[in-house]
Parts: structure tokens; C-alpha cells; sequence
């Protein structure tokens, strides 16, 4: 397996860590990655379903698409009455024409787009639409910043290429803040697919590093909850 591969397979053992500590997505940035109207939806790589269920919280008809049986274990536990399958961007198991609108949420670097493509356009209606999302902290704040050169996380690849049948691509972003706890920031950097894959003493080096963080740093320290800045960077495009 290499590299790239273990690091997209890491995350079913680590599932609920996943669910406790990963953010949810801003409600604007739905708004501009969904058609108008009441289209079919279909969450690819939807991990525990944190998208999912803001999907399914507005009504839609939505079906997640997820390649780990840990997460996906995981998802029908925290979205129960959704249906979600085991599939890959690359090989999913719907039928043509069967959804309106994919999403794919932190998640697009770990597909191959040559493949994947096309398989999503077989999925959805004529000129239906594909969105990606990604969550970036926001390194402008202090503490943020500090936390990144403690995890030392290498950047996503958040370049949205698409290519054929797809149209141009349109991209934006959106920021806002989640509001967290210790507990929860500590599941955060847990559930990175470079922490998990980490040696275990050195995964609590590191997780003892964002503790003394937040035990010191002065917008941090003695606080139960603390607001956690976001960037999410949104892309579309549609068949043809």
C-alpha cells in the first residue's frame, strides 16, 4: 500500500474519534453548493456523516456514498433512515441518473479525478452538479497558528481539478467559527489521518503538545469552550 492509500485507509479504526472531534460546515456554504429547488443528493466519501445529516436536517432526499466500513459502521449509527452504501468515487454503486447533485466533503484530494469524473457524471442527471467542501483552520488567529506548528499537518491538496464532462469550475469560500472544547480539539488532531498513523508514543507526544497548548496559551487557558476559526474553501461545476 502506499503512502497516499494508507493514509485515505487509516480513518475506520479511528471512526467515533473521527465523529467526536471533526467539525460540521457552514450553512452558507450549502446554500451555494446545492442547486435551487429539492435536488437529489448524494454525499461521496461522507465519512461519519457529518455532512449527511445537514443534508438530511433540510429535508432532502440524500444517499451517502463511503469506501471504509468503519466509517461507514459509524455513519448509520449517527444518521440512522439514511441509506448509505460501501463505494469509492470511482466505482459507485447507484444507478445512472440517480442523483441531481454530488457533494464531496474533505475529501477530493484522496480520489483519482481521471476516474472519478466520469463515474459521478453516470450518476447524475443532465446537467447535474458536483461540489466540493474542505474545512481549513484559520492560521490568522494566534493559538491557531501555534497549533499548526505543533501538529505540523503537511496541506491538503485542495486544488479542485475536475476535467471532462465537467464544465469550468467556480470556487469561493466562506469563514466562520466553531465553538469547542479541549476534549474535542484533542479528537480533532486525533482523527488526522498523519496523527493516526503516527507510532503510539509519538502520537502522544503530540497530542501532550496540544494540551500544554491550551493550558498555557493565554486565549486558551482555563477556558471550557473556545471558538475554533474556519476558512471552507467551496467548489462547483456541472456536466457538460
Amino acid at each position: 500500500m502506499n503512502d497516499r492509500a494508507a493514509h485515505a485507509n487509516s480513518f475506520g479504526p479511528a471512526a467515533e474519534t473521527y465523529e467526536r472531534g471533526r467539525p460540521s460546515y457552514p450553512s452558507a456554504a450549502l446554500d451555494w453548493l446545492l442547486p435551487a429547488g429539492r435536488p437529489r443528493v448524494v454525499d461521496l466519501g461522507a465519512g461519519t456523516g457529518k455532512l449527511t445529516r445537514q443534508i438530511r436536517d433540510r429535508e432532502l432526499a440524500v444517499t451517502a456514498v463511503e469506501p471504509s466500513d468503519g466509517m461507514l459502521e459509524q455513519l448509520r449509527a449517527s444518521v440512522p433512515g439514511v441509506p448509505a452504501v460501501l463505494g469509492s468515487a470511482e466505482d459507485i454503486p447507484l444507478p445512472d441518473d440517480s442523483a441531481d447533485v454530488v457533494l464531496v466533503a474533505q475529501a477530493w484530494h484522496w480520489v483519482d479525478p481521471a476516474r472519478a469524473a466520469p463515474e459521478i457524471a453516470r450518476v447524475l442527471s443532465p446537467g447535474g452538479r458536483l461540489g466540493l467542501l474542505w474545512n481549513v483552520r484559520d492560521e490568522r488567529a494566534g493559538w491557531v497558528r501555534r497549533l499548526g506548528e505543533i501538529i505540523g499537518s503537511p496541506e491538503q491538496d485542495r486544488d479542485p481539478v475536475v476535467g471532462a464532462p465537467f464544465g469550468p469550475v467556480e470556487t469561493t469560500t466562506f469563514e466562520w467559527t466553531d465553538l469547542i472544547g479541549p476534549e474535542r480539539l484533542i479528537d480533532m488532531v486525533a482523527s488526522r489521518s498523519y496523527v493516526i498513523l503516527l507510532p503510539p508514543a509519538d502520537r502522544a507526544a503530540l497530542l501532550g503538545e496540544v494540551r500544554r497548548l491550551m493550558a498555557t496559551h493565554p486565549d486558551l487557558v482555563g477556558r471550557t469552550e473556545f471558538q475554533l476559526p474556519y476558512v471552507t474553501e467551496c467548489a462547483r461545476a456541472s456536466v457538460g
